[in-house]
């Protein structure tokens, strides 16, 4: 029976990726003429389908609008039964529809032509209602369903998926559509915080961990506890001189059976890994990463310690 359950799997996605890489070879002008039509268009893109199309309609439209090209779904349904206002006179539509034939699909098209707004289609079937009547037809013709009664729509629609992404990238890039561009619509999320979070914007919120480099033992490790961060920077005359963490602590109780004595500047470390505050808070974790630390001292341009960022900040924003 495992057997079977694996095998059933690797078929579909073999059917599957055959399909998508065949959509390669259906890419015609008529591709590059849809990409001019969006790029050239005052208005927005609204995309439009039933049943499972309008699945994968909706989809599209959210990488469209997460990569800077202005996108609305409307349902083909409610578009015949009063929704049909959600066009306007320089919005180009995008129709995607596996059989090109459907009822709601001939009804809307002709009120579509009406008002003079391009449309783009994106069928399997070139020859049909949708294919034949629409401005510019992009072909995503797949042979079967990964479906084995040929039913359910499958292929077709991760064939229609592809499509999109297509339409999408192609976009994004002759746009010149940054990293810092695509913050700018995702920030709430975790990817969008690798994109504009800054290390000033974690250090700021936690204390600020000093000892002097005479401070004996006892007071320093008193400013770790009480500060929270696991490590405290050590200055003399307001200049960055060393870095003790947890773990230089733990080594000293170690090495020492009398550490009373000892100050600051005994087991401080003297060269600690430094960033600069107003670098971005994704160039705090690889430095992390590379160097197997829980924390780094930030400092200003002049080289001023102004606090420490540790691992957790990172976690807490869902960075790391």
């Amino acid at each position: 029976m495992n057997n079977d359950i694996l095998s059933i799997a690797k078929k579909t996605i073999d059917l599957e990726s055959n399909a998508i890489a065949n959509l390669t070879k259906l890419i015609d002008s008529n591709f590059e003429n849809a990409i001019k039509c969006i790029l050239n268009t005052k208005g927005r893109v609204i995309i439009t389908g039933i049943g499972k199309s309008a699945a994968i309609a909706t989809k599209i439209v959210a990488t469209l609008n997460s990569t800077g090209t202005p996108s609305i779904f409307m349902h083909a349904a409610d578009a015949i039964h009063g929704d049909l206002g959600i066009i306007q006179e320089d919005d180009v539509v995008i129709c995607i529809s596996k059989s090109g034939n459907t009822p709601e699909i001939k009804v809307l098209i002709p009120l579509i032509k009406r008002n003079n707004n391009p449309i783009i289609a994106i069928t399997g079937n070139i020859d049909s209602f949708l294919g034949t009547q629409a401005t510019y037809t992009l072909n995503t013709y797949v042979e079967k369903e990964a479906c084995p009664n040929n039913l359910a729509p499958t292929t077709s629609t991760t064939a229609q998926l592809v499509m999109g992404d297509a339409i999408a990238v192609t976009l994004l890039e002759l746009n010149e559509f940054t990293s810092k561009d695509f913050a700018k619509y995702h920030p709430g999320g975790a990817l969008g915080k690798r994109l504009y979070l800054r290390v000033s914007d974690l250090v700021e919120k936690n204390e600020i961990p000093q000892v002097n480099a005479n401070t004996n033992i006892k007071e320093t490790l008193l400013e770790i506890s009480n500060k929270r961060l696991g490590a405290t920077a050590v200055l003399e005359n307001n200049k960055l001189v060393g870095f003790i963490t947890d773990g230089d602590i733990r080594r000293m109780l170690n090495k020492n059976d009398d550490f009373l004595n000892l100050t600051a500047k005994d087991i401080m470390s003297v060269n600690p890994k430094v960033i600069n505050i107003d670098a971005m808070a994704i160039e705090a974790m690889h430095t992390m990463e590379n160097n197997n630390i829980s924390q780094l001292i930030a400092i200003d341009n002049n080289g001023s310690y102004k606090g420490i960022i540790h691992i957790h900040d990172l976690i807490k924003e869902g960075i790391f």
